[in-house]
């Protein structure tokens, strides 16, 4: 892959990358156009192509938040056309790398040495380049290490990178602009947490002490004294991302062992620690064939206030939805309701949530889930595609929801999506207060 010299990092730098992109969006449009007039037949499948292929070439360029952001949208299955999704994942790993003499420089600037200076030996080369950094290979004292090195001007540059993003994602993907403004805020302060390294540093360190008992896990040792600001220095981890893992063919009982550790993992750090690594793409995760698993990257940690995961979990618990008036009072508290929704939008909000907790809590309700199962998910898809088409949540000017399940069910759709492509039937552990009592007094 061709190396980067330079990144924009002015505004104004940025701003014109952006509009340049937005000029090529539009002249797909009008080629799509033309050829629909031509063909009333034509569908919009090359102008999706040509739309994400602009965009992730521009982005990768910008690195930072905008590409970020395509990251995170990759994610969803249910927000893009397919042709934005396949074109995004590159993001996850693969954006083009920076060049030597930037990494050096970076170097020096918080050391003082060039890398060669610092370790045995050091790749210039990066092996692997995604939205914020990218990862190189050192050696020092017969150790191989990940280096971990932030793109420059990235933490500068995020809030007036989400601006010009912001009208590109409501325009291109049909969200709601609402929901957008009201979670920007919180996309912005991962974002900024993303670029502090010594604090994911402290994060990496703290959880994965906690989380070592977890069979089937592996964790890097983290290193301070090569560690800054804008560089990380860790433990290389063997393994594969998922993808490639895959085509290694693996078993049905190493697919369940990493599924189950996978699990356990979300499980242990949702509900004991209250914090949990919120970017659960396979970028993260590196797989091997005796069924153990790489946990890498904590940048991205999201804090559970009380008042939300109290909330937010007892719906899990059938006998919550069950009781109508403690549902309405947390579906209020969860702010899936306001207080100027009419009788009838009251009515139809409820059940539209109602529905979706149905769908994303059916893992919780039973001891053991086969994720494998692609009726589940066929169920999941078409309820999200009748939700896009309800016209009262599209157009609505309320945001739905508290701003703290933005990265929660981020990081639920995230993980069932794992493990559905690992085709994993995992024991779904979880605290005793989530389990209905109908069920505890049938066990």
């Amino acid at each position: 892959m061709k190396e980067q010299q330079s990144i924009p990092t002015s505004k104004v730098a940025r701003a014109t990358q952006f509009v340049k992109t937005g000029v090529k969006i539009g002249g797909n449009y009008l080629k799509y156009n033309v050829k629909k007039m031509v063909d009333p037949a034509f569908t919009k499948d090359e102008l999706h192509l040509d739309n994400a292929t602009d965009i992730y070439d521009s982005l990768s360029q910008l690195k930072g938040s905008a590409l970020k952001v395509a990251q995170m949208l990759s994610m969803d299955r249910n927000v893009l056309p397919r042709a934005y999704v396949d074109r995004f994942q590159m993001s996850q790993y693969s954006a083009p790398p920076l060049s030597g003499p930037l990494v050096v420089k970076t170097f020096k600037n918080y050391f003082g040495k060039a890398p060669h200076e610092l370790f045995d030996s050091f790749e210039i080369k990066a092996l692997n380049a995604a939205s914020i950094g990218q990862v190189h290979v050192a050696t020092l004292n017969g150790k191989k290490l990940a280096v971990k090195i932030q793109y420059p001007g990235v933490a500068n540059s995020i809030s007036s990178d989400l601006k010009m993003v912001k009208p590109m994602a409501v325009r291109l993907f049909n969200l709601n602009e609402s929901d957008i403004e009201r979670y920007m805020g919180e996309v912005e302060s991962k974002l900024l947490e993303e670029t502090d390294y010594e604090l994911e540093l402290r994060r990496s360190m703290e959880i994965s002490k906690a989380c070592a008992h977890i069979p089937n896990l592996q964790f890097p040792v983290y290193y301070p004294e090569f560690s800054a600001n804008r560089i990380l220095t860790m433990d290389w981890l063997n393994g594969q991302h998922l993808k490639d893992f895959l085509l290694t063919n693996p078993s049905q009982d190493v697919r369940n062992k990493i599924g189950q550790a996978l699990w356990d993992f979300y499980d242990f750090q949702v509900h004991q620690l209250r914090q949990v690594h919120a970017d659960p793409h396979p970028g993260n995760f590196l797989m091997q064939a005796d069924g153990t698993m790489g946990v890498i990257d904590f940048g991205c940690v999201k804090v559970i206030p009380d008042f939300f995961y109290e909330n937010y979990f007892a719906l899990i618990n059938p006998d919550t939805v069950e009781d109508q008036a403690k549902t309405e009072r947390i579906f209020y508290n969860l702010e899936f309701l306001v207080d100027t929704d009419t009788e009838s939008e009251r009515r139809m909000f409820s059940d539209l949530f109602k529905t979706m907790i149905d769908l994303l809590g059916r893992p919780f309700a039973v001891d053991s889930f086969d994720f494998g199962d692609e009726t589940y998910f066929d169920s999941v898809y078409a309820f999200a595609d009748d939700l896009a088409k309800v016209d009262a949540l599209k157009n609505s000017k309320v945001a739905r929801g508290s701003q703290h399940g933005l990265y929660i069910n981020r990081t639920y759709f995230g993980l069932y999506s794992m493990l559905n492509e690992l085709k994993a039937n995992v024991v779904t552990n979880k605290p005793d207060w989530l389990v209905s009592s109908k069920k505890k007094q049938l066990a």
